[in-house]
């Protein structure tokens, strides 16, 4: 019954997509999701645009978190067709589809990228870990009896004596965004477990390490910056003591004006982290809905224009705009199953 279940669902989905009387008002791809894919999904939009019979599709930068909402809010001209991510899809978020009739996303990840901590060029370069990052920017840290109290440090000084004695002050993404989730998940976590306390409470309770671990200042170290990495970039050059987290390739694109701290003795650098060896990267992403695809025209093709050697290969344009491109075997099979549809499975 589940799976007569699904199949009705999706022809439910297809039916109501091609009867909407707004469909001949759609002739464009809708594509919504992350700001650091969004420069990517760009480029690839504009080359598709010019290249091809097909308008330009649109795109939202609305945070990978916004993304997913949006996407899977259902099936039909007034949702998007796409969704970009800078982190999987979460299977909450895969079961509000089902909810809502979007049953066959196919997955495809596009290629690698680093979460840098960046700052002014008119200052030094920081030299940080892990530890000194948990410590900077947590809500609670351990005290010297390895229990957890408010954060009580307010410069980098005083998280680590071999830093600068500048107040902690930390522009990043707010809880929709996929590099904020990403950022905790791959600096907090890893600086959390330094702590014996924190990774003893790991082994005994995962939910309240994670709760530590994830759980951001809210006193002014760290400030909400919106979605648009440009203008962190533009207050990075303002106010030479803050720091500011986002993409590599908003690094890469603004080379001139700000640079990336170095994080465990590794600089954020494209052979760095196609290499593995910067500690702090993520795969990115993008969600097709297979129900729009044969109905919004173009889809197809701009799926082939982005899983192109010309775009995401190793010479492609779009490591030219600092996108870590996959390794060949992976590149194969998510061209394989961008070209053949292939929905993903449940998580």
């Amino acid at each position: 019954m589940k799976v007569k279940g699904i199949l009705l669902a999706s022809a439910f989905a297809v039916a109501t997509l091609t009867s909407s009387p707004a469909h001949a008002n759609r002739d464009y791809i809708s594509i919504v999701g992350s700001s650091t894919v969004y420069p990517f999904a760009t480029v690839v939009a504009e080359q598709y645009g010019k290249t091809t019979k097909f308008k330009t599709p649109k795109i939202e930068s609305t945070g990978s978190g916004g993304g997913f909402k949006l996407f899977c809010a259902g099936v039909g001209v007034e949702h998007p067709d796409i969704t970009n991510a800078s982190r999987a899809i979460k299977s909450s978020e895969q079961k509000k589809c089902a909810d809502n009739g979007v049953t066959e996303i196919v997955e495809v990840k596009i290629g690698y990228d680093g979460i840098v901590l960046a700052n002014s060029k008119q200052a030094d370069q920081m030299k940080l870990d892990t530890k000194d990052i948990f410590m900077a920017l947590a809500k609670e840290v351990p005290g010297k009896d390895g229990k957890l109290m408010p954060n009580p440090y307010k410069t980098w000084k005083d998280v680590n004596p071999s830093l600068p004695a500048i107040a902690i002050e930390v522009l990043g993404p707010p809880p929709t965004s996929g590099t904020r989730d990403a950022f905790v998940e791959l600096a907090m976590e890893s600086g959390a477990k330094t702590f014996d306390s924190l990774a003893a409470l790991k082994k005994e309770d995962g939910k309240a390490f994670t709760r530590v671990a994830h759980t951001l200042r809210e006193d002014g170290a760290y400030i909400e910056a919106g979605e648009n990495d440009n203008l962190i970039v533009q207050k990075l050059q303002a106010n030479p003591n803050a720091l500011g987290i986002f993409g590599f390739s908003f690094l890469d694109q603004n080379a001139d004006v700000v640079q990336g701290s170095i994080i465990g003795e590794e600089a954020p650098t494209f052979e760095n982290i196609a290499d593995g060896k910067y500690p702090v990267s993520r795969p990115l992403f993008f969600y097709v809905k297979k129900a729009h695809v044969g109905t919004i025209p173009g889809i197809t093709e701009y799926l082939a224009e982005f899983s192109s050697e010309k775009a995401w290969g190793p010479e492609g344009y779009l490591a030219d705009k600092g996108m870590i491109p996959m390794p060949d075997a992976e590149r194969k099979e998510f061209a394989m199953a961008v070209a053949e549809l292939k929905p993903m499975a449940a998580k």
